[in-house]
């Protein structure tokens, strides 16, 4: 079978998986409801740029300076321990958490750049951006698209959460899907030391004296 052949056939059996008739329409609905709000939520924080461009004093004292920074490393800090029990696990999940820890990443590098421009801490806070935050940001937004390339074909070969039903699948928690081809890599490793020790095993059978 070549390998459009194959992708036809994934095709059609992933079409009587999910057999609704009505999913099809509820997908395009959903693509137009979400393009609706994405572009009154840009003209919205567009003009609300504006006002504020208009209407911000250029210098601002607050008394909760200290817990606004603390506060946001801890948050930092709750993104890369989810990410790391995500990887641990295997779980789907790991996509949005290392987009959230990404995004989390670029904006302490940019509000520490901003915020220290003017002053003699702002070289520290260039480095501490170019050379970590930013870096560390990448690498975190290169994984999950890395992720999201794998899903989509295993996705399309049939290679995601072979063991578990359709049903099943559609049932489970966002916390316990697997990763993606997860499940297939395991089955083949265990294989393959199933096979190894068959092998050792014919092996010592054959080099017995008789």
């Amino acid at each position: 079978m070549s390998a459009a052949e194959r992708r036809q056939l994934a095709r059609t059996l992933a079409l009587i998986d999910c057999a609704d008739p009505m999913i099809g329409m509820y997908i395009s609905r959903r693509r137009r409801v979400g393009v609706l709000l994405s572009v009154v939520a840009c003209v919205a924080l567009a003009a609300w740029i504006v006002v504020l461009v208009l209407t911000l004093h250029r210098s601002f004292h607050t008394h909760y300076w200290r817990g606004a920074w603390v506060g946001f490393d801890v948050f930092e800090i709750l993104g890369f321990a989810a990410v790391g029990w995500a990887f641990w696990r295997g779980r789907q999940i790991v996509i949005a958490f290392l987009l959230i820890t990404g995004t989390l990443l670029c904006c302490d590098a940019w509000f520490d750049v901003i915020l220290d421009s003017g002053t003699g801490a702002i070289w520290g806070s260039l480095a501490s951006a170019v050379f970590i935050e930013l870096p560390l940001a990448f690498l975190m937004f290169n994984a999950a698209r890395r992720l999201i390339r794998i899903s989509g074909l295993a996705a399309v070969s049939g290679g995601g959460s072979a063991g578990s039903s359709s049903q099943e699948r559609r049932q489970m928690s966002i916390w316990k899907i697997p990763l993606a081809g997860a499940e297939v890599v395991i089955h083949e490793e265990r294989e393959a030391r199933e096979r190894e020790t068959r092998d050792r095993s014919d092996g010592k059978s054959h080099s017995e004296p008789r």
